[in-house]
């Protein structure tokens, strides 16, 4: 088979040759031979087929990093390869969507829509909310944390020596933020005060104690949600519950990738390994910060992986769509929990959404 001139085979793989030399340079489409005299690159035909992907995956703006997993395995497990790149884009659409959220709060912001104005004017709904934890069957110390107000829902999963101490201290933070942070200020808020309980407040811990944490703050047009590691939010609207934070875990990564389904991961032995969680390391507390639309007759529940973990998903619509007060959901979940054996901490807050 001849080889192709750098500016040929830039041409049959439509990639520019300084896309070829830096793609050579980092690894990751590198020529089938140099001329050792003057530096000349040189490639084959049987190289086009992965030049061809790298260019359209760099026309959907995967990363470079991604894109050299996918081309490896592209060579030895195609139909892999495309499970992998759905789920990156599954992945683009979700935060795609969270960034539209937050550009519409922006414009009504700027544009003195009342929708976006702050809870100094209020639309006509308000919450109603209960939240509990209880120790388990198993665990010596309760390390989860509940907390459930007229402004703010929030679940804490602490873990490691301190981790009571750590999920405490980030649901502290944001209740704070109940009676000071309003309109504009409340993701900046959220964001600045899981930034100060990571660094504060467990310095030096080295990754063996930390806490999850997923709450929402009620601007009175939206709930804003901050969301770090597998504590969960869902949402009960139509009659239809769904889960609106995603899994900062090793599984919910493999399962996105399609190398795990989501039956698998519930026996996985690493399904409890986090990939983000406020455990004084900044790589890892990067939190999820969007704007969710409410509307009349939503409840919401959040919840620690001691209950989704050992209530199956039919029972937590079942409860959701069936009991009558947030305090009775409550207490259901938690019960259920205990019932199916109460293996960890546990921890709910319910809120409805009702109008006044």
């Amino acid at each position: 088979m001849g080889e192709l001139t750098i500016g040929a085979f830039a041409r049959a793989s439509r990639l520019s040759p300084k896309a070829l030399r830096l793609y050579d340079e980092l690894g990751l489409l590198a020529p089938a031979r140099v001329d050792g005299t003057n530096g000349y690159r040189y490639y084959v035909e049987a190289q086009l087929p992965r030049a061809r992907l790298v260019a359209w995956l760099r026309r959907v703006g995967m990363p470079l990093a991604r894109i050299g997993e996918v081309c490896d395995l592209y060579e030895t497990d195609p139909p892999a390869a495309g499970l992998v790149i759905g789920a990156y884009w599954a992945r683009v659409e979700t935060e795609t969507a969270a960034r539209r959220d937050l550009v519409t709060f922006l414009v009504d912001q700027l544009s003195g829509n009342p929708a976006g104005k702050g809870v100094d004017e209020m639309s006509d709904m308000r919450m109603r909310y209960a939240a509990g934890t209880d120790r388990g069957l198993v665990r010596p110390v309760n390390q989860d944390t509940a907390y459930a107000g007229a402004r703010l829902l929030a679940v804490a999963d602490g873990f490691g020596a301190e981790g009571a101490r750590a999920s405490g201290a980030a649901v502290d933070a944001l209740v704070a933020l109940e009676e000071s942070v309003r309109g504009a200020d409340v993701l900046n808020g959220l964001a600045d005060a899981v930034d100060r309980v990571n660094r504060g407040n467990w310095e030096g811990s080295s990754g063996e104690s930390g806490t999850t944490l997923t709450a929402m703050l009620w601007t009175g047009s939206r709930l804003a949600l901050v969301h770090v590691g597998d504590t969960r939010a869902y949402l009960l609207r139509g009659g239809e519950v769904s889960r609106i934070t995603h899994d900062h875990t090793l599984v919910q990564s493999m399962i996105d990738a399609g190398s795990l389904s989501a039956e698998e991961a519930t026996s996985h032995p690493q399904r409890a390994l986090l990939l983000r969680a406020l455990d004084g390391s900044a790589d890892h507390a990067r939190p999820d910060l969007r704007l969710h639309d409410v509307v009349p007759g939503d409840r919401y529940l959040l919840c620690s992986d001691g209950l989704f973990t050992v209530v199956g998903p039919d029972d937590i619509r079942r409860v959701l769509r069936t009991a009558a007060e947030p305090a009775d959901a409550v207490s259901e979940l938690i019960a259920l929990a205990l019932a199916a054996g109460g293996p960890d901490n546990v921890a709910c807050a319910v809120a409805d959404a009702v109008t006044v």
